[in-house]
């Protein structure tokens, strides 16, 4: 896979489709506690440097040591900020999924590492990238108990595990503690435009140097008062009793869409998350224009190594028949 720029889903230069099938946020709407601090948010002075109540509130909610979490001001900035610490402890190598986020393969190629990419063995490589739910499949990844147990630094991507609908992790708790776990809460909280992610180091010693050159990389204020905000409603019991409820509609309009998906003669793939991919009856580049006009766009996964797929976050019914009537169109158009 050819890098050029960067790819991803969601608003474009003519803004935010009304049906936006190609990002993977919650699409029950935005979480109510979480809406609320942000209104109540004091924009006028800094966040605390250190953010203290913040790392004591997220270590309480993980049942971890404060001093084993990274403020993060993304999951992607923390994606580049690692990629650059590894290569300043000396690792030349990284290794990726054979389709994956691809801020991954960006970030160790923009610090001059070389990029493994299954099934190639990961052989030597200093840095593992493991996402479960997987991105773009949102599927389990069978070897990630090896990867824990590599010895080398394994950075597990837990971007989609609260927006779990099926299946259980790979790993107990046990096991994930031998590896860096990068959360990002905003898309379970419906608010992806609110920019806060963290890290938890691994539960072992070995793991000091690497986070002490991650603090040195890191920015002044890495998060501002509303990412803050986010994050520590994100701990609250308020917060995670709305995710819950919220799981269980996104069970029954995930049902429906690949119902709709396959109605269509689309070929749907498994997937455990809120989004999942599918092999369109037609190449989607060709009617891509077509459904943007109509209000709808996917997520082409040519990117990501799937040519002929697209991903698919889940959405409500109405946005779904959208879909059915725009495809239906276009594939009108795209004979006529």
């Amino acid at each position: 896979m050819t890098l050029t720029s960067a790819l991803h889903g969601g608003p474009d230069e003519t803004g935010a489709a009304p049906h936006d099938f190609s990002t993977n946020g919650n699409a029950v709407g935005a979480c109510p506690a979480a809406v609320a601090a942000l209104r109540a948010v004091d924009a006028a002075h800094y966040p605390d440097p250190r953010y203290t109540s913040l790392r004591e509130r997220l270590a309480a909610f993980h049942g971890v040591g404060g001093e084993r979490l990274v403020i993060a001001a993304s999951a992607s900035e923390f994606i580049h900020r690692i990629g650059a610490a590894v290569a300043q402890g000396g690792g030349r190598q990284v290794w990726l999924p054979a389709h994956s986020y691809g801020d991954y393969e960006r970030a160790a190629l923009a610090w001059g590492l070389q990029v493994l990419r299954a099934p190639e063995p990961y052989g030597e490589a200093a840095l593992h990238w493991c996402c479960e739910p997987s991105s773009p499949l949102g599927q389990a990844q069978d070897d990630l108990p090896l990867h824990a147990e590599a010895g080398s630094t394994c950075v597990l991507d837990m971007a989609y595990e609260p927006l779990r609908l099926e299946g259980r992790a790979s790993l107990d708790a046990a096991q994930r503690n031998r590896v860096w776990q990068l959360w990002t809460p905003n898309k379970a909280m419906g608010l992806t435009g609110i920019r806060a992610a963290y890290a938890i180091a691994p539960d072992d010693a070995a793991a000091a140097p690497l986070m002490q050159r991650l603090e040195r990389l890191a920015p002044s204020w890495p998060l501002g008062t509303h990412g803050v905000a986010l994050l520590e409603t994100w701990t609250g019991d308020e917060a995670q009793a709305w995710l819950a409820e919220s799981l269980r509609t996104l069970r029954s309009w995930k049902a429906q869409q690949r119902a709709l998906c396959e109605s269509l003669g689309w070929q749907c793939l498994p997937s455990d998350a809120n989004f999942f991919c599918a092999r369109t009856d037609a190449p989607y580049p060709r009617r891509a224009a077509a459904l943007r006009a109509g209000g709808i766009k996917l997520r082409d996964c040519a990117s990501f190594g799937l040519p002929g797929h697209v991903r698919l976050g889940v959405l409500p019914p109405q946005s779904q028949q959208a879909l059915r009537e725009a495809w239906t169109r276009a594939a009108a158009c795209t004979e006529d």
